[in-house]
């Protein structure tokens, strides 16, 4: 069988994917605009949901078929991918100053959920049952944490950005096509990345997690590199920053959860490790703003981010 099929079909899975979340944001934050909602809530919410998107249309999909490792590993690498390389790369390019709301209440809350996940698929060890597994009721958890989220964002009084949000003022007909082509691009982009990630990794004889945590959890990413590179050239601090951890909360909180509720999923307890480094990503980054210049990613802290991003992707390759 040629491959090359499912290769080209993949790219245009993931090109539908990017640019069907990029129709979303742009006619949902429209119509939020046009319902007077604040800029800054538009920003950790709409533009956090719309970079998040690939993911949780790649995982339904994963999560209908049972494929868990994508499930899981799409999940964790995107989350290491954000936090390593997309934040490493956004700092290289201009270093970003990170408000105190970030600092202290999204950055935590952000290692928090990671690690309400890693005790959630982890029962065994604290409970000893036998149960490697991230279950409906441990699904409505997450969901319930996420809606604590956003509560915080929309009850919280949220320091003004200085950056503007870039709103194209639709009218309600593009409004609606937009926001109707967002989720068509989302749908059919989603369930070709998944069926051709599988056919992908059995022809290349590796783990459907391999293919998860590197190519898919690297498509998916890609809205949120694209966002936070352009946010850091313009200097658009907290869209840079913000994009980053809003997303990260959304994966773990949103995806997550909306994944286990459909299906429980089964967790190789191998993928601890790679919770692990995404444990300590969190942790350097929130450490990372208060060593040199305080609240700011510097350009050594980002070069360090980088190379551990790259220091585990030689050690993803060699475990294959």
């Amino acid at each position: 069988m040629s491959i090359l099929l499912p290769i080209i079909l993949l790219v245009i899975g993931f090109l539908l994917v990017i640019k069907g979340a990029d129709f979303l944001v742009d006619g949902a934050s429209s119509l939020a605009k046009n319902l007077s909602i604040p800029e800054i809530v538009i920003g950790l919410t709409i533009v956090a949901f719309g970079t998040s998107a690939p993911e949780l249309i790649v995982n339904i999909f994963a999560s209908i078929k049972h494929e868990n490792e994508i499930v899981f590993g799409n999940i964790i690498g995107s989350n290491i991918f954000n936090i390593l390389l997309i934040l490493g790369i956004a700092g290289l390019i201009y270093p970003i100053t990170v408000q105190k709301n970030t600092v202290w209440r999204e950055i935590p809350f952000s290692l928090f959920s990671i690690l309400i996940l890693f005790f959630l698929v982890n029962d065994d060890l604290f409970l000893h049952n036998n149960r490697y597994i991230l279950s409906r009721f441990n699904g409505i958890i997450l969901l319930s944490l996420f809606s604590l989220f956003i509560l915080y964002v929309f009850i919280i009084p949220q320091v003004k950005s200085e950056d503007d949000f870039e709103i194209k003022n639709l009218s309600i007909f593009m409004t609606i096509l937009f926001v109707f082509l967002g989720f068509a691009g989302l749908f059919f982009g989603g369930k070709l990345v998944v069926d051709n990630a599988v056919i992908i990794a059995k022809f290349f004889k590796v783990s459907n997690k391999f293919i998860a945590i590197t190519i898919v959890s690297a498509g998916t990413s890609l809205p949120e590199l694209a966002t936070s590179a352009v946010a850091a050239y313009k200097k658009r601090n907290d869209i840079a920053v913000g994009n980053v951890v809003g997303s990260c909360i959304f994966n773990t909180l949103l995806i997550l959860g909306i994944s286990s509720v459909i299906n429980p999923i089964l967790f190789l307890p191998e993928l601890n490790i790679d919770l692990t480094v995404l444990i300590f990503a969190s942790i350097l980054l929130f450490i990372t703003m208060f060593t040199g210049k305080r609240n700011k990613l510097d350009r050594w802290e980002s070069i360090l981010l980088l190379t551990i991003y790259i220091i585990y992707m030689i050690y993803i390759i060699y475990r294959k």
